[in-house]
């Protein structure tokens, strides 16, 4: 009697080994495409997450740029605060959703993935992969997710940006995401981190750090930039793919020109002596491409110039959320230039 029943148990065993073994199988190849081509670290990052967004934009209706423009705007915002908006290590996107709002407030169980719990206590949490898990490390339901929510007055553009406003109770977060979506949208493709050096590098210029120096003109302050001195008239270009945020006169930095990157930093060229008459506001540009040119206008009204050498004053904000704060631009500048000459030097 002993040994049959050692020998029922080992086939019982044996049985749900492979039960086990086929179900994994099943689970591993019916799993969403970016997710099992993440695990491959020669993948292109951008090829995910166009999948993702492709996908993404078929269960909403959602136009793509409008999804990169969410996932990206929250990608900068979790690189501002990496302490308080931690994500999975193999994410795709950059959302960060907290847990109570993902699994609703008054939720006793902060890790719920249960979808019909979770919309209970008004969460956020939904099932985007189709999986019938609500799960906040997956990056098919977290995109998932905060596009339902954006989307629940609408689809036009005017419900849309009036969703983020809803859900982001911010402008100036609508105001990055709808410039995010314009270039997608423009420019067509997501890679949009080349740069190029803010002056020609066959021109006569020089520039060392002078962050942090102090400044009397107007008050008390430091210098947020670099200075790069240069004659008059030499031509300034844009250092990135973005959108020309603001464009005209400023008493501290004169004639001067902003333009918003995709990685939402800031981009301030200032004490030019004119402008590309043929840009505006809201227009988008590309690295290279020339904005402008170098003077001496600033320190006082509207077409004060010569108050010091000519030079390109620039400077780089990143935008937190909330408030914008300045870096030393110099190290990205060595470096753009020296990126610079290594490609000129390969096309000789």
């Amino acid at each position: 009697m002993f040994r049959p029943r050692r020998t029922k148990y080992s086939l019982t065993k044996m049985l749900l080994k492979c039960l086990t073994l086929t179900v994994t199988t099943i689970l591993f190849f019916n799993a969403p495409l970016y997710s099992i081509a993440n695990a491959a670290t020669d993948v292109d990052p951008y090829k995910l997450r166009y999948q993702l967004y492709v996908r993404i934009s078929k269960e909403t209706k959602l136009q793509w740029p409008l999804l990169a423009a969410i996932d990206q705007y929250e990608r900068t915002i979790t690189r501002a605060h990496p302490k308080t908006r931690s994500i999975h290590e193999d994410a795709i996107t950059g959302i960060y959703i907290s847990p109570s709002d993902w699994s609703g407030k008054l939720n006793p169980d902060e890790n719920d993935t249960e979808p019909i719990s979770i919309r209970f206590f008004h969460g956020l949490g939904r099932d985007g992969s189709g999986d019938g898990i609500a799960d906040r490390n997956q990056d098919e339901d977290l995109l998932y997710s905060i596009a339902t929510e954006v989307m629940q007055h609408g689809s036009t553009q005017e419900d849309f940006t009036i969703g983020l406003w809803e859900y982001y109770k911010n402008t100036r977060a609508v105001e990055r995401i709808m410039q995010f979506a314009k270039l997608y949208t423009t420019l067509g493709k997501l890679d949009l981190s080349a740069n190029a050096f803010p002056l020609p590098l066959g021109s006569v210029y020089s520039y060392r750090s002078t962050w942090g120096n102090s400044r009397s003109w107007g008050g008390y302050r430091i210098h947020e930039g670099t200075d790069i001195f240069a004659n008059y008239g030499v031509p300034v270009r844009s250092t990135c793919y973005g959108v020309i945020e603001v464009k005209g006169w400023n008493a501290y930095g004169g004639w001067r020109i902003g333009i918003r990157d995709i990685n939402n930093l800031y981009h301030y060229y200032a004490h030019l002596s004119g402008f590309d008459k043929s840009q505006k506001a809201g227009d988008i540009v590309r690295p290279g491409e020339v904005i402008g040119w170098v003077g001496s206008s600033g320190y006082g009204k509207p077409g004060t110039q010569g108050k010091f050498p000519p030079h390109l004053h620039y400077g780089v904000y990143r935008d937190r959320g909330l408030v914008e704060w300045a870096f030393d631009p110099y190290p990205m500048l060595r470096r753009w230039e020296n990126d610079e000459r290594k490609t000129l030097r390969a096309h000789r």
